[in-house]
């Protein structure tokens, strides 16, 4: 009977070496190296589609999860056009026509300059653990690395993907790849994150691939050309004052 309950124990504290991380302490981890005070970056956004692609070069600053101020630099077609966010609301200023629009209600689902990203995707910088509960279902290899899959269950009501899967590099807390679904269960964007770099002390990816799996074409490839994280931001640059500056 000893016997038998030694060997219980031993199979206990094997089974717990080999149990996995809570999801939402790798989730803490992981909005703790991609967010910051602020940040600044170059962009340069290639859309493939069906039959051809483009390439649009832009400027971000952004603050936190609230401001976020963007201008276009390239092609021509679209130099100048400008996009603020600022507390929940998103702002497009059109050189061409030199008026301001606001993008509100389902127009937040359409796509940016054609690509894979909507506006809803750039409008929802929260935490992830404000607004996802998370549960570790496995490992998985992404390329060489090793990483936990997470799977995140909105518990707020306004999020545009109800259920996601995350791939989570654990040595580096940035997720490799991700899967984004509806309420229904329906797939509808994959996304890898690539070319991580350490940048000031984190890792980041720089090289973001988006695929609308709604949308024909063959995804749209996001790389920062330039990043740095915590520098100085004029005030007057989360005004609806800047973009027709």
């Amino acid at each position: 009977m000893k016997h038998r309950t030694f060997i219980a124990i031993l199979l206990g504290v094997i089974a717990m070496g080999f149990s996995l991380p809570d999801g939402t302490a790798l989730l803490i981890k992981v909005d703790q190296n991609m967010s910051s005070k602020n940040r600044i970056f170059e962009s340069n956004m290639t859309i493939h589609g069906k039959r051809n692609s483009r390439t649009l070069t832009a400027k971000t600053m952004s603050e936190g999860t609230k401001k976020s101020f963007t201008e276009y630099l390239s092609p021509a077609s679209e130099k100048g056009t400008k996009m603020l966010k600022l507390q929940g609301q998103l702002w497009i200023y059109s050189p061409s026509t030199d008026r301001i629009i606001q993008i509100s209600g389902n127009m937040l689902r359409q796509s940016i300059m054609g690509s894979d990203l909507s506006y809803e995707d750039m409008m929802d910088d929260r935490k992830l653990t404000d607004i996802y509960n998370a549960r570790t279902e496995g490992e998985e290899k992404v390329g060489d690395r090793n990483t936990y899959v997470v799977e995140l269950t909105a518990k707020v009501e306004d999020v545009a993907y109800f259920r996601q899967r995350l791939w989570i590099d654990p040595e580096r807390f940035v997720p490799l790849k991700e899967e984004l679904y509806a309420k229904s269960g329906q797939l509808l964007k994959r996304v890898e994150l690539k070319d991580i770099r350490n940048i000031q002390g984190r890792w980041f990816p720089t090289t973001v691939i988006y695929k609308d799996m709604l949308k024909e074409g063959n995804g749209t490839e996001f790389k920062m050309t330039d990043l740095k994280f915590n520098q100085p931001i004029p005030d007057y640059i989360f005004t609806k004052a800047s973009l027709k500056q």
